[in-house]
């Protein structure tokens, strides 16, 4: 049987970010932080109107609907400066929840071909909320659910599947980004995750695009992916192991090529290129 990268890449140099990759990595990073951003600018605009009638700063304690946002900006100067320091406080809300971007779009953008290409195979699928923490049917219309979503369940050959986010693994307690059970959302439990044999696939998701971060974030993964190893090789159980990355420079591709034809590494990809994240995910969906 041909090893599931072959499909995909010929040589380590595929695996490497293009210029293009890297221009349209930005430009989507960018867009994200403006969608993330326009909540706060609307909150600021209708600060600014609800408090453009007073005439004192005294006036604003009479304002019912904005005390919530005068309590991190007590102390400051009328309208204009309270709506500027508005921003700066909500500012630095943003960017707390900007700081691991990246993992996010990461996770949303292959999130979106596993989809795509179990509807397109006319498989059914569950998806957990990431905050209700509840599985539900995929709607339809699922448009926009990948940002709130931390798993996936089809099946795959008459068995079940469940794909989770971010999970924990109880018998080596580190953080793995893709876990891809053998069993259906019923029998999902923290027994299942304690159980090295439940395991069928482990993967590394790194989604910062920035060619200055690469190398450090490739020494994060391959230290996970090391543990990975480690952990199950002592209960004699061998999952498959996939890393995907969208900032590769070439002596990260050359290192991740040499996992591969070794069999260290089952499959890997590049997360800027399309072709190479379909093949991925086909692979995946078909474990």
């Amino acid at each position: 049987m041909s090893k599931p990268y072959l499909f995909h890449l010929k040589s380590a140099a595929d695996l490497e970010t293009t210029n293009h990759g890297t221009r349209a990595g930005f430009a989507a990073l960018a867009l994200e932080r403006n969608r993330r951003a326009t909540p706060y600018v609307e909150q600021a605009r209708a600060l600014k109107h609800a408090t453009s009638q007073a005439k004192h700063s005294v006036e604003l304690l009479e304002i019912p609907e904005i005390q919530s946002a005068l309590v991190p900006v007590s102390g400051v100067n009328f309208v204009e400066e309270l709506v500027f320091r508005f921003l700066l406080t909500r500012g630095d809300t943003l960017g707390g929840s900007m700081r691991n971007i990246g993992g996010f779009m990461a996770q949303k953008k292959l999130t979106r071909s596993i989809i795509a290409h179990l509807k397109l195979a006319g498989k059914t699928c569950k998806w957990l909320h990431s905050e209700a923490k509840v599985w539900a049917d995929l709607p339809e219309d699922n448009a926009d659910v990948e940002l709130h979503l931390r798993g996936l369940c089809w099946e795959s050959r008459g068995k079940p599947r469940t794909l989770v986010y971010n999970l924990t693994v109880p018998f080596f307690r580190n953080n793995v980004d893709l876990s891809l059970f053998n069993c259906g959302t019923d029998d999902l439990s923290r027994d299942t995750y304690k159980d090295p044999r439940s395991y069928i696939a482990l993967g590394e998701l790194k989604g910062g695009i920035d060619p200055a971060g690469a190398d450090e974030h490739w020494k994060t993964a391959r230290t996970a992916l090391d543990r990975i190893h480690k952990a199950f090789a002592k209960h004699k159980v061998k999952p498959h192991t996939f890393f995907i990355g969208a900032a590769i420079e070439a002596k990260m591709a050359s290192e991740i090529w040499t996992l591969l034809k070794r069999g260290i590494l089952e499959n890997a990809a590049n997360l800027t290129d399309e072709d190479q994240i379909a093949s991925v995910t086909r692979w995946l969906c078909g474990l």
